[in-house]
């Protein structure tokens, strides 16, 4: 079968037809099974939809230039998520179980991988299922694990293009207490703030700087970029750990980059954008230049204002070991 082309649908809209599921109850995960993708029927009572019991992952199968399948950094998404799991208190699925369900349900939707740059978005997810509304203080006795399974182009519509972002000094991005947890709650409180300017400035993203301290924006991390350095912030409570962050940074060491994780501030990045570069990193961002700040009403340009050179040799990068180009020296990537 020729593998198809990646899709022009909005991104996560487009669903492959199987995946995987477990059910936790009496202590006990069962035996995965590969159903049909379709509606689930769900108690009104259901734990999750009254106390955000609920926590997620989101990964990625590439197809490469050999046809080969390969899912980046499974190992370190299960870890995040029984992380997530565990500060949820629901019961953490263990990591050869949930990267089992991740490989069998990409391998049941092998032939639904497209071309690159397309990918088969993953995503695990859990929530507690016990049908009791008087749970408050207490967590779900019952879970459902399940993997979900996305045809996937460009996350940014009108693909790779330099993004314009918004600086956002007055509010954060999220609760403290969910900053690391990916779950609902970590991205529910930039959900207004970002779809406000992006109907008043026409904005991709909003970064958020509460006070000056500049943290990620509403789905990614933000980095600074030159000929010689990345500049990010440190890794704390208040943002997601994010695995792209992770694989840029290791990459750009291996390429000679100096790497500084630390605290910077809106100054910084205002003076930054005058010579260098910005880019935002995630699985479904991967490495995307930022080609203009909107900061107190005036639009500032990042560099020339274009895609950025070094942005796009860690994209590169990063892209060529998805498909199988470059040498896995990491041991990241995991064949189906």
């Amino acid at each position: 079968m020729t593998a198809p082309p990646p899709p022009t649908s909005p991104f996560g809209t487009v669903f492959a037809p199987k995946m995987t599921v477990s059910r936790w109850k009496d202590g006990a995960w069962s035996t995965p099974d590969l159903v049909d993708v379709g509606p689930m029927p769900f108690h009104p009572a259901t734990h999750v939809f009254h106390y955000g019991s609920a926590c997620f992952e989101g990964l990625k199968a590439h197809r490469g230039h050999d046809d080969v399948v390969r899912i980046f950094r499974l190992d370190r998404h299960a870890a995040r998520m029984q992380q997530s799991a565990d500060l949820l208190m629901l019961p953490q699925p263990g990591e050869a179980m949930l990267s089992q369900m991740v490989v069998d349900a990409v391998a049941a939707n092998k032939d639904h991988v497209p071309q690159a740059p397309g990918s088969l978005y993953l995503r695990p997810t859990l929530i507690g299922t016990e049908p009791n509304i008087g749970a408050a203080g207490t967590p779900s006795k019952e879970a459902l694990l399940y993997v979900l399974c996305s045809p996937v182009g460009d996350y940014f519509a009108g693909g790779v293009r330099p993004l314009k972002i918004a600086i956002e000094t007055e509010h954060p991005r999220t609760t403290p207490a969910f900053g690391r947890v990916k779950c609902g709650a970590n991205y529910v409180m930039a959900l207004g703030i970002t779809q406000r300017a992006k109907k008043a400035l026409g904005v991709d993203q909003v970064l958020f700087a509460p006070d000056g301290d500049v943290q990620e924006t509403g789905a990614s991390n933000f980095l600074l970029l030159d000929d010689t350095r990345i500049v990010t912030k440190a890794l704390d409570e208040s943002f997601l750990h994010g695995v792209t962050r992770d694989s840029i940074l290791t990459l750009a060491r291996d390429l000679g980059y100096t790497v500084e994780e630390r605290d910077v501030s809106v100054d910084e990045v205002i003076a930054w954008a005058a010579k260098g570069e910005a880019a935002l990193s995630g699985t479904a961002a991967v490495m995307s230049s930022v080609g203009t700040l909107v900061y107190r009403g005036e639009e500032i340009p990042v560099g020339g204002g274009g895609i950025g050179p070094n942005a796009t040799k860690l994209r590169q990068a990063l892209t060529a070991l998805h498909v199988g180009k470059a040498e896995d020296r990491h041991g990241w990537t995991r064949a189906v």
